[in-house]
């Protein structure tokens, strides 16, 4: 694990605690996670544990995205 600093604009840091408020009980941690992943893999990171990582995060149910070394958390 790494942890990370950034300075986020008002406007995103009030949807994000507005969202993470919310069900299915998502926190800060999960949000970034999976936006950074969904991020990553949609402009064309071609990495399989990163693409667990962004699934794990929007299914958390589904435990068959979190096996193998690479896990998201």
């Amino acid at each position: 694990m790494v942890s990370l600093r950034a300075d986020v604009p008002e406007p995103l840091l009030t949807a994000m605690r507005g969202f993470i408020n919310q069900p299915p009980n998502w926190d800060q941690y999960r949000l970034f996670q999976a936006a950074l992943a969904g991020f990553l893999v949609q402009n064309g990171v071609d990495s399989r544990p990163v693409t667990r990582c962004y699934l794990a995060n929007l299914f958390p149910a589904q435990a068959g995205f979190r096996e193998g070394s690479n896990s998201c958390r």
